[in-house]
């Protein structure tokens, strides 16, 4: 078509193919299964009491003042480079304080997050500085492909949330591309996501947007929770300014805080998972304390980022033994001091290839097994890390829609088992026709929207696309069709209105904001 005329028309007459795919209705995704506990008791409290040493004795550098006072206050040991020690029993009475579960409810509250219990949620990438798909090639991130990215996350039902960025829009200036970012979540999702946590002035802009976005005050939503952020630890064992004071303000306004320590096995931790693990376990309760004492009852999430690396380049290795069974352990921990539970679904391929797939897969039986409430990362995460693939939302969306299948519960009864079917059909026949067969036929198993299901011959004649390119077919119509879900235009020009208000106030380069402890 390469009149523009005949161009206009198709889109007029619906000419251009519609997207149908074959969807599971959204809901509340439960784990039916019991955890799978690669740790035995003697291992978690050995686990458990290393950490408890490793606090006390050698601390974790935390940068920040007021976050300083705060563990003084407390009366943890903070030294004069800023180290903090702290005594087992005030660390486990602040740990006691934090809920096991909560929810947060964003713009529209039929989306409401369940965080806790057997409950579990699929969220998007978070954090790449690229992206890529296989038309327009690899590039740096930009405002446009972020706001395709939470298209993606809203159209398909098996994501449940947003991590902190889909991708970093490096095309916007620094101090301010937080809101546009903002901005954009709320516009084309109505959704729940995280937002991005550096600094407690991000942070307020979060909460405020929530608010306005939801039609309450910010008093409110101490009551219901809508900003989220999470924040790493800079390990081996210290915790900057930034994600502090971002944490902290969110806290002072009953905002969930994600407590998740980076930590990779021979680089950032010893290279055994034991020592991995006692290390995860110190900073994360170390960080969740603080919200604690900035607000007793602050919803908290006990995260873990915890893999190996490549020895021979030293880069990080996802979707390994080790890094599934860091998921698993990490299950066992959160519980253990009865914590919800963040994890991932991460792959170290530079291609929307069979590793990709295995990788991922791998790390997400790790983390549903190990019973992750919110897992991050599980829909287009590529190169470990530093790419958002729009291909491999789409792979990864059909085997979450897989896995969530799975975890359905198995009905079976007589009318089930079928003894009359087996009987009209008798030995020999085939099943396809009978009355049986018939009557579930839409509803027998599970419709993946990637599968081809021509025959060899006929695949090989229709130019034998595998997966990967068929999924490049898929995601432009999903954009071409998409459409932003409701939103009042009182409350979309109040939020533009904040926008421009806040980016006049950056620009002229205002102190650095610190939370006020309420």
């Amino acid at each position: 078509m390469n009149n523009p005329r005949k161009r206009r028309r198709a889109r007029k007459t619906g000419a251009v193919a519609k997207v149908a795919l074959p969807q599971l209705e959204r809901r509340v995704l439960r784990n039916r299964f019991a955890p799978v506990e690669p740790l035995d008791e003697e291992q978690i409290n050995l686990i458990h009491e290393a950490s408890m040493t490793l606090l006390e004795e050698q601390g974790i550098e935390v940068l920040g003042d007021m976050a300083l006072d705060l563990f003084r206050k407390a009366g943890a040991d903070v030294d004069s480079a800023g180290v903090v020690r702290m005594d087992r029993g005030l660390l486990m009475e602040a740990i006691a304080s934090a809920p096991e579960k909560f929810s947060v409810t964003p713009r529209n509250d039929a989306n409401t997050l369940q965080v806790g219990e057997d409950v579990i949620n699929f969220g998007m990438v978070s954090g790449p500085p690229n992206v890529h798909d296989n038309i327009n090639g690899r590039r740096m991130g930009n405002i446009r492909d972020f706001e395709s990215l939470v298209k993606f996350g809203q159209y398909f039902n098996v994501i449940t949330f947003f991590g902190n960025q889909a991708v970093a829009p490096t095309d916007l200036p620094v101090n301010t591309r937080h809101l546009d970012t903002l901005l954009a979540s709320i516009v084309y999702s109505d959704k729940p996501f995280f937002s991005t946590g550096i600094g407690a002035g991000r942070s307020l802009d979060a909460i405020n947007m929530c608010a306005i976005a939801r039609g309450i005050s910010v008093e409110e939503l101490a009551a219901s929770p809508s900003a989220m952020t999470n924040i790493n630890v800079n390990s081996p064992r210290k915790l900057d300014d930034s994600m502090a004071y971002g944490a902290m303000q969110l806290a002072t306004h009953g905002q969930p805080v994600s407590v998740t320590p980076f930590t990779l096995m021979g680089a950032m931790t010893p290279a055994t998972l034991g020592g991995a693990l006692v290390q995860q376990n110190a900073e994360a309760l170390l960080g969740i304390a603080l919200l604690q004492f900035t607000r007793p009852g602050t919803p908290v999430i006990y995260g873990g980022f915890t893999s190996n690396v490549d020895m021979r380049s030293g880069s990080p290795a996802f979707g390994t033994p080790e890094n599934a069974m860091a998921n698993l352990a990490g299950g066992q921990l959160s519980r253990f001091y009865k914590l919800p539970h963040r994890t991932s679904a991460c792959n170290a391929s530079n291609a929307v290839d069979l590793q990709a797939v295995y990788e991922t897969q791998m790390a997400l039986w790790g983390s549903v097994m190990g019973h992750g409430n919110l897992i991050y990362h599980t829909a287009g995460w590529l190169e470990g890390g530093l790419v958002a693939s729009f291909e491999k939302v789409i792979v990864d969306c059909e085997m979450l829609q897989h896995m969530t299948q799975f975890l359905q519960p198995v009905k079976i009864d007589l009318d089930e088992i079928g003894l009359d079917a087996m009987r009209e059909v008798g030995p020999g026949g085939h099943f396809f026709g009978c009355e049986h067969t018939m009557a579930r036929y839409k509803d027998a198993f599970y419709q993946p929207f990637l599968s081809d299901w021509q025959n060899h011959e006929n695949w090989v004649a229709s130019g034998s696309k595998d997966a990967t390119q068929r999924a490049t077919e898929i995601w432009p119509k999903i954009l071409q069709e998409f459409e932003a879900p409701p939103l009042d235009p009182a409350i979309k020009e109040e939020l533009e209105a904040y926008v421009v208000k806040r980016k006049e106030e950056l620009g002229k380069e205002e102190p650095a904001l610190e939370p006020v402890l309420i």
